[in-house]
């Protein structure tokens, strides 16, 4: 007697590839920013003068609270350094193009700049920008594979931003900000300069 077998029937390699792309979106979903490591700020505390909404700006502060040794201030005026983003830029560019002249590669490009300042708007450290790059295989024929990819590229490049984001705030050495024409070394003050005319003698009265 023989024991009559089902018949196994395969997906589509693309349907393989679109049903990989979705588990990885939902499992980064899930998971959210995970910390790589702990870091240590050179500051008491700090304000992140990023929008609520933002999602670089969550990740930042959450990776803030788990570093237990700077406190989140809520307002800028109770914070002793301030984190100001600028204005970010996000591109796609075209690498190469088939014979049909269609697009067969992209690089998406990420630039975020930034700066550290105090209660009064000076700098603390130097500003920076950090730029991110990934490159893309693009294919016609599975567009919503392709565009979930780019998804999941760009939220891959917004968590690596937030863990260099960290790396150069803890590897930091703040200066305390003075006015100008008062040098500070770090963590003190310099007694100011005198100018050539403050320390230059007045000139006695001729004798009439």
């Amino acid at each position: 007697m023989r024991l009559a077998l089902l018949p196994v029937s395969r997906a589509p390699a693309h349907l393989a590839a679109r049903a990989l792309l979705l588990a990885m979106l939902s499992l980064l979903a899930a998971c959210g920013f995970q910390l790589r490591g702990s870091y240590s700020l050179p500051y008491e505390s700090i304000y992140l003068a990023v929008p609520e909404y933002s999602v670089v700006g969550a990740d930042l502060r959450r990776a803030i609270r788990a570093s237990d040794t700077t406190r989140l201030a809520l307002v800028a005026t109770d914070a002793q350094a301030t984190f100001l983003p600028g204005a970010e830029f996000r591109d796609r560019i075209i690498l190469s193009v088939s014979g049909t002249g269609r697009i067969s590669e992209l690089r998406l490009r990420y630039l975020y700049p930034y700066r550290v300042v105090d209660a009064k708007g000076r700098n603390l450290v130097t500003p920076g920008t950090i730029e991110l790059i990934r490159d893309l295989t693009y294919d016609d024929s599975n567009v919503l594979a392709k565009q979930q990819e780019e998804v999941l590229l760009w939220r891959d490049m917004e968590n690596d931003l937030v863990h260099q984001l960290m790396r150069r705030l803890a590897a930091g050495k703040p200066v305390r900000a003075v006015a100008p024409g008062m040098p500070a070394k770090s963590g003190e003050l310099t007694p100011p300069v005198k100018s050539a005319e403050a320390a230059t003698p007045a000139k006695p009265a001729a004798a009439r």
